[in-house]
């Protein structure tokens, strides 16, 4: 155990790149840090960084050890995650990510979940990076587009998110329906900044309308609702989030290729758990008020 806590100290320090870094990292001394490094090339007889100004760089030697370093401290992490979803009880933590934008149908979900079962602990985290449930960092994650294909995931069907194209009334009063493709070209619309957007409703747009025709770009699908909302044009929107605003007017009926599925997706050692299995149960009966 001792020889572990030296190599997992020398792993830390070539991670931060100095000794103060990985001190504060581990929550030691900065003099305990430099004694386990010390003692691990006393140990291995070779020196594992070199010393400079700036810090602490790997040798060859060091490079060596801390990729066997790297793999034990990851599954380390795994195994924390699994056991910290083990147990009989809904009770403890719940890790739940998602993109940003599914939030308002989630939130409520969970919150309703958490009124059923006070004792349990939400973390929801909606970060643009893959949570990798085979190293514990999710319990359960909700994803969007094609099925994901991990061979350790338990992959479930959540919800079909269908998309149309919207307007507010205030602009349909001031500049009319659109009476057919060709009548879109006359029209202002709210899209993305980046011109070749894969979504398949962007394509369909970019098809139809000149790109000087869209007046407002953006990356964020919140501030799509609210150009639309505040009547800078025509734009689209996810049928859920538009039935929650009675002040639009839907411009062009949806189409199939437009619709994006939810998925569900929890790794096999902890799909079982019955904490798990009770938010899996509740988000999908959920999911069935959401279209």
């Amino acid at each position: 155990m001792e020889a572990w806590d030296e190599i997992r100290t020398a792993f830390h320090v070539a991670r931060q790149g100095t000794v103060s870094g990985a001190a504060a990292e581990l929550g030691v001394h900065h003099a305990t840090v430099i004694r386990h490094i010390d003692a691990l090339e006393a140990r291995l007889g070779t020196k594992l960084f070199q010393r400079h100004a700036r810090g602490y760089t790997p040798t060859e030697a060091g490079r060596d050890l801390l990729q066997v370093a790297q793999t034990t401290d990851d599954q380390f992490t795994q195994l924390v995650g699994r056991l910290k979803g083990r147990g009989d009880t809904v009770t403890g933590e719940l890790l739940i990510t998602s993109l940003a934008v599914f939030s308002p149908l989630l939130v409520p979900a969970i919150a309703s979940f958490q009124a059923n079962h006070p004792e349990v602990v939400t973390r929801f985290l909606t970060a643009e990076r893959l949570f990798r449930l085979e190293y514990g960092e999710a319990h359960i994650a909700v994803r969007a587009g094609q099925p994901p294909e991990q061979l350790d995931n338990v992959v479930q069907h959540l919800f079909t998110n269908r998309t149309a194209l919207f307007a507010s009334r205030e602009y349909i009063e001031a500049h009319g329906m659109p009476e057919g493709d060709a009548d879109l070209k006359k029209h202002m619309f709210i899209g993305p900044d980046e011109e070749d957007s894969r979504a398949p409703f962007y394509k369909w747009m970019k098809e139809r309308v000149p790109r000087s025709q869209v007046v407002f770009r953006t990356t964020d699908a919140g501030a799509v609702k609210h150009a639309i909302l505040e009547g800078v044009g025509l734009g689209f929107m996810p049928l859920w989030e538009a039935k929650e605003n009675p002040d639009l007017v839907q411009v062009v009926e949806t189409r199939t290729d437009w619709d994006s599925p939810l998925w569900l997706v929890t790794h096999v050692d902890l799909h079982r758990t019955v904490k798990v299995q009770a938010l899996l149960k509740h988000l999908k009966k959920s999911a069935q008020d959401w279209g």
